[in-house]
């Protein structure tokens, strides 16, 4: 039997065969890589840890239960406003950037940006100063 006979006898077959070991092989790959991402999202949901909810909210976790997954998490959305929520709706742990702005960050901008707005209203006064044209010769008539 040569190779052109076995592959038009078994050929399908072991396409068949090879694609189900690979689609196997795939489907335990991304369980095992799920299972580390929850893991690790298990490690960093921390009471004073802030989250993104999967309804877009954002929150402070107050307490969570990593061993028990049933159990409600009770995130803080405003100072004083709790919520429980399924320790699944907590989408990711939000880790803060340098270009998170405080409000002490915001405040800062607030006073230069008045400052700027200031020094631009003073120059635009000296503008309009330096550019007037002097008062018409008497005896001229003004042009309508």
């Amino acid at each position: 039997m040569d190779i052109a006979t076995f592959f038009q006898n078994y050929g399908l077959i072991l396409l068949l065969v090879v694609l189900l070991v690979f689609m196997f092989w795939s489907s335990r790959r991304r369980t095992a890589k799920q299972k580390l991402e929850q893991e690790a999202k298990a490690r960093q949901t921390v009471p004073g840890a802030e989250v993104l909810l999967q309804g877009g909210l954002y929150g402070t976790i107050v307490s969570y239960d990593p061993d028990n997954l049933d159990q409600p998490a009770i995130v803080e959305l405003a100072p004083g406003v709790e919520i429980k929520v399924h320790s699944g709706a907590i989408l990711r742990v939000v880790t803060p950037t340098e270009d998170t702005f405080t409000e002490d960050d915001l405040a800062d901008d607030e006073a230069t940006e008045e400052g700027y707005v200031e020094d631009v209203a003073e120059d635009s006064r000296q503008i309009v100063s330096d550019t007037t044209d002097p008062e018409p010769e008497s005896g001229s008539k003004p042009q309508a």
